[in-house]
């Protein structure tokens, strides 16, 4: 019986020793900041300019700005990666007259700062406020997976007037996607970034559209699903069927970048 006993101690030590772990590490394991910072010239050769400059660096918009400019669009990116790797964004939005501003975070391609929830929503409150200065209405949100829950969280705080919003790969609550990866694990008390979709997006009246991953690994689509299900305002929902996170199609040419951009602008 002591055997077993001290078995049962030991055992019980070693899951609190990695619940410790998980929750001293969890934004480790949470954020993947890279640090490419790009030059002057190398943003350039990518078609891109530092926006709103060099030195007060938030991101990146079309070097070569079109005239029939309708809107513009912040594009709030995934975890992995910097902002200039989403530049398949400036190439298909603005063949639908859309503005694309490819917001940066802190700690990521070469900005000061180490995310966090409250950081990287603070600097998408200071963005968008930038972004409304310069650019005036009407401004649009649209996240990418982290940047759904970044985009959320801000428009639940801002002031500026956010004509619709698009959420690629969204989920409902961190805590609950946390809980799906790691059932072992008391993961949804464990989490520090809550990143609540269902709740930050509660009072939005603007509409809302949602792109989700058939068989997506990262975020299962049932926690789409049940964000979809929870939103009160006009709203719209896309599914790519069979593909998983990183494999959803987004070549310029596709017909679903037109469809998403007529939902968000059109009045009713």
């Amino acid at each position: 019986m002591r055997m077993i006993w001290k078995t049962l101690l030991f055992v019980l030590a070693g899951y609190l020793a990695l619940c410790t772990l998980v929750f001293i590490s969890q934004r480790k394991m949470l954020y993947l900041p890279a640090q490419i910072q790009l030059s002057k010239e190398s943003a350039l050769f990518e078609g891109l300019g530092h926006w709103p400059s060099f030195k007060n660096f938030h991101g990146f918009v079309d070097h070569k700005e079109a005239t029939n400019i309708e809107g513009t669009i912040i594009i709030f990116h995934g975890n992995a990666g910097v902002a200039y790797h989403r530049a398949f964004y400036v190439e298909a939005l603005s063949r639908h007259n859309m503005r694309v501003i490819l917001a940066e975070y802190p700690g990521y391609g070469g900005r000061d700062g180490q995310p966090s929830e409250d950081i990287l929503v603070k600097d998408a409150l200071e963005t968008i406020r930038l972004a409304h200065e310069e650019y005036g209405e009407p401004l649009y949100l649209w996240g990418e997976s982290l940047g759904c829950g970044v985009v959320a969280s801000a428009l639940r705080k801002t002031d500026v007037p956010i004509q619709s919003v698009v959420l690629f790969l969204p989920w409902d609550t961190l805590p609950k996607v946390a809980q799906t990866h790691y059932p072992y694990l008391p993961a949804r008390w464990l989490i520090l970034d809550k990143f609540n979709n269902i709740e930050n997006l509660q009072g939005y009246d603007g509409k809302i559209a949602l792109l989700l991953a058939g068989d997506d690994e990262v975020i299962p689509i049932q926690h789409g699903i049940k964000l979809y299900d929870s939103i009160t305002t006009e709203k719209k929902l896309w599914i790519f069927e069979n593909a998983r996170h990183n494999e959803v199609p987004v070549s310029s040419e596709l017909q679903w970048w037109g469809e998403v951009v007529n939902f968000i602008s059109q009045d009713d």
